[in-house]
């Protein structure tokens, strides 16, 4: 019997310019711009579609000038290492791919990283305890598998993707709409998700099989 479509969520993880070669002075990851095409297919397989986006102040206590000065530790409780500024509400890098459906068209949106103070990479937690909001509104839908895609693999899809599995989703990984910083940090990012239980779909064959296969 198939899995209905009613439970299956898509979630698009930071999906924005800041992280593609459209915004050079940002995080340009090679070939971010790249994976609408694919995000578009994984949430043509869901019943509920939801993204993320980073909402970054200019200001951000972990904000450095230029991207030789970034990875390093800051000290703070929830901002890890330093960055250059990226994805600023109002600027070009804050903005959605252009082929994505419109902020209004998805059924949830988180916006994470507002404060000045925090950086989380999960689009689930703010921090280690208070919630987006992301849980509570899958669960409210009776989602029981996500689809899962975004920027970047080896940051915040993989944090997301552990998240939603501790939060007891089934997850999938859809490789071809994710891109990551680094082949060294993804090939880590790829061994933890799957250690953890998530199914890492390398084609649109694997992805709909995990959609559409029974419990």
């Amino acid at each position: 019997m198939s899995f209905p479509k009613s439970k299956i969520a898509s979630f698009d993880v930071d999906a924005q310019c800041g992280f593609t070669p459209l915004c050079p002075d940002e995080l340009p990851v090679i070939g971010g711009d790249e994976i609408v095409p694919d995000l578009n297919f994984m949430a043509s397989l869901a019943g509920f579609r939801v993204a993320s986006k980073d909402a970054h102040s200019p200001n951000a206590k972990w904000v450095v000038g230029s991207h030789a000065e970034m990875g390093v530790a800051t000290g703070l409780v929830h901002a890890d290492l330093t960055w250059v500024s990226h994805c600023v509400p109002g600027t070009p890098g804050f903005e959605l791919l252009p082929g994505l459906p419109k902020v209004s068209e998805y059924g949830f949106i988180v916006y994470k990283g507002l404060e000045v103070d925090l950086h989380p990479y999960g689009a689930l937690f703010h921090d280690d305890i208070m919630t987006t909001g992301a849980i509570e509104v899958l669960r409210s839908r009776g989602i029981e598998k996500v689809l899962v895609g975004g920027l970047a693999l080896d940051y915040c899809v993989k944090s997301t993707v552990l998240q939603l599995i501790g939060a007891g989703f089934k997850v999938a990984v859809y490789l071809p709409a994710c891109r990551a910083i680094s082949q060294e940090t993804a090939d880590t990012a790829l061994q933890e998700m799957k250690h953890a239980g998530a199914v890492l779909a390398d084609n649109e064959a694997a992805l709909a099989l995990f959609a559409v296969e029974g419990n």
